[in-house]
């Protein structure tokens, strides 16, 4: 099957091919800072058609496939970020050896001496690259504050310049999936792995690399060593996740980003409450069609390659509660975040105050991940405040902890409705580059709302309002609805394969206005 995908990309690969000169190729194929490669560019489709084939040759060589993958995969996170994939390399090899001596550590104590340096080491690492500059500022803030307290001339002028750290693209995932491994191995959960290729294999896999889902190795390490087949459904099923993904993130985020969200976000003011707040509707959009097309096309390559990875994204804005949401969104992250985090503090095992306290930290670290940012921390402190209510409510009111089909309809459209708009008061928080613009996007909304003009809106934005009206509808689509579209592509012969999925590509090039446009999530 996946030899049909080669087919597929026959022509529209030459046809790539055709439009470079040799002379660029070298330059084209080296580290360009400011174009990653993305899996909705023509470059990695050209690439992964002839990786495809020389992966289907090496299938039944375990060794040799997973030697020449995890190359090609380091080859995939240089065109992202250049001499960094060394710092993967070296992520992987130390957690690797720290395993293997954690497995042979013959008492507890040395266990979790061994799992504490592995912590130091990936959020040593994580902490340099993300939050020094943000901690430095925290720190310089704090010694003028002293400086004016204590009337102390020195510590009152004291500055230092913000250093340019270049943040690898994807240091979080492959760092949370490698502390996940490690972690596993203290508690007995799977046993290390023999080989350090072997290792190195399960950090690096492009498909999931730069942006998630965060893979665990238990469910990912059995699959290495299976001889990777693909059915007709499987890749029919591959094949529907990447052109969900495409249309997603190439037509539906590209397009209503640059057309109208980033400038109601860029100069709020200069547009009515209404507008601001369609807007704000806009970018709730984005990030979901976005980072969720991220995730299926992953997804779909990843199960094109023989290998499945857990759902990321359950139409989440369908939540009734924000429990719920937290259950949908991001699943691989929020499920980390309760493994590894919140269970690690207590969970809900140690009184009920605590459990809130726990949550409350949880999120607020949660936030603290997505970016050094006092914004950032407030989205976190929103979300963990939000499900501790939440999980107060259920132990007062028993009826409030039915979910899904228990839900009476009425609660569940209410809830639905309260939790997509606390959800969409956290993106402000999140897209902002300020809390000034926070403010004004707020003050705009509250007082200078103005619905008469929605009309010159549809009017003036056509294409965005269809594109934001198409994707909510397909968010909220019945999930049987969409079952049935993908077991549609997926009945369908070969050649009707390939006409659906050049029609999407042409749609994608259509929308293209400037170039690719990097995902959202690169920048976590």
């Amino acid at each position: 099957m996946l030899g049909t995908l080669i087919l597929f990309g026959k022509e529209i690969g030459m046809g790539y091919l055709n439009d470079l000169s040799f002379d660029k190729l070298g330059e084209i194929l080296s580290y360009q800072p400011s174009s990653p490669m993305l899996f909705s560019s023509g470059l990695f489709f050209v690439l992964f058609l002839f990786f495809s084939f020389f992966y289907i040759l090496f299938r039944k060589h375990t060794l040799l496939r997973l030697i020449y993958v995890t190359l090609f995969s380091l080859y995939f996170y240089y065109k992202s970020s250049g001499i960094w994939f060394g710092l993967l390399v070296f992520t992987a090899t130390s957690d690797f050896f720290i395993a293997h001596l954690i497995s042979q550590a013959n008492n507890v104590s040395r266990k979790k001496w061994l799992v504490t340096l592995s912590l130091c080491i990936n959020l040593g690492m994580l902490g340099y690259f993300k939050y020094f500059n943000f901690l430095r500022e925290l720190g310089m803030s704090a010694l003028h504050e002293l400086g004016d307290w204590f009337n102390y001339a020195p510590w009152q002028s004291f500055t230092v310049e913000h250093l340019d750290i270049f943040l690898p693209v994807g240091i979080s995932f492959f760092t949370f999936q490698s502390i996940s491994y490690v972690i596993d191995v203290y508690r007995g959960r799977i046993k290390p792995l023999g080989r350090w290729i072997d290792y190195l294999f399960y950090i690096s896999f492009f498909p999931q690399l730069v942006a998630g889902p965060i893979v665990r190795a238990r469910d990912f390490i059995p699959q290495i060593y299976r001889e990777p087949m693909v059915t007709r459904a499987e890749f029919g099923e591959g094949l529907f996740l990447i052109l969900c993904g495409l249309i997603k993130k190439c037509v539906i985020s590209d397009y209503i980003s640059l057309n109208f969200v980033d400038r109601v976000f860029d100069a709020p003011t200069l547009y009515t409450g209404i507008e601001n707040l369609i807007g704000v509707y806009g970018y709730t959009l984005q990030i979901y069609c976005d980072f969720s097309g991220y995730s299926d096309m992953a997804i779909g390559i990843a199960l094109l390659l023989g290998f499945r990875f857990n759902i990321n994204f359950d139409s989440p804005y369908q939540s009734a509660t924000i429990t719920e949401f937290w259950r949908r969104w991001h699943i691989s992250l929020s499920s980390w975040l309760k493994d590894y985090l919140y269970i690690s503090l207590g969970g809900n095992r140690k009184g009920r105050t605590r459990t809130y306290i726990n949550l409350l930290l949880t999120m607020l670290l949660g936030g603290l991940w997505h970016g050094a940012s006092v914004r950032f921390l407030l989205w976190g402190v929103l979300h963990g405040i939000s499900l501790a209510i939440h999980k107060a409510v259920m132990s007062a009111f028993p009826s409030f902890k039915k979910t899904g089909a228990e839900m009476p309809l009425s609660r569940r459209i209410i809830g639905t409705v309260l939790t997509f708009h606390l959800v969409c008061f956290g993106w402000i928080l999140f897209r902002a580059d300020s809390m000034q613009k926070v403010g004004e996007i707020l003050t705009q909304i509250w007082t200078n709302f103005h619905p008469e003009i929605f009309m010159q809106f549809v009017t003036g934005y056509k294409t965005v309002f269809v594109l934001m009206l198409l994707g909510y509808l397909f968010h909220f689509m019945p999930k049987r609805i969409v079952n049935v579209m993908q077991e549609a592509v997926t009945r369908s012969p070969l050649l009707l394969q390939a006409l659906i999925l050049a029609v999407a590509i042409f749609i994608v090039v259509q929308f293209r206005s400037a170039g690719v446009q990097p995902f959202i999530y690169f920048q976590f």
